[in-house]
């Protein structure tokens, strides 16, 4: 069974260039607009792993990654998210954690503009380590 990526970006150029590049590779894609969209595709598609865009309309990535602290999402606890981002990694932490109290708890981050052997590297990486590869 092929390993199922849902990827929530509000850029359709981005969601676009993402999903051919990933089913290129063998992955099966889901794709989400903003977050609230997004949290809707992960109880329906259950997705191994999740890449993530930080801005975004309606709920944004850091909202995203707060509402997925609640318990009433604790069955989705264990899926990997690689933020995708043009904010820089060491800001985009400091805004979470001024906005939660807690710390950005993601598997990796990879900034905008995206280089797709980088983006395929870390997505192997995350699957390797919850034994999905």
């Amino acid at each position: 069974m092929s390993t199922k990526i849902l990827v929530v970006d509000d850029d359709p150029d981005i969601l676009e260039a993402i999903s051919i590049i990933l089913e290129a590779h063998g992955y099966q894609v889901v794709t989400a607009r903003d977050g609230i969209d997004g949290l809707n595709k992960l109880k329906e598609e259950k997705p191994d792993l999740m890449i993530l865009d930080l801005l975004m309309p309606r709920l944004d990535g850091f909202g995203m990654c707060k509402e997925l602290k609640d318990p009433r999402w604790a069955k989705y606890a264990h899926i990997p998210i690689i933020i995708l981002s043009s904010v820089r990694q060491d800001a985009s932490k400091r805004r979470y954690e001024l906005e939660t109290g807690v710390q950005l708890d993601v598997d990796d981050y990879v900034e905008k503009p995206i280089e797709h052997t980088i983006l395929l590297e870390r997505i192997e990486k995350v699957l390797k380590k919850i034994g999905k590869t």
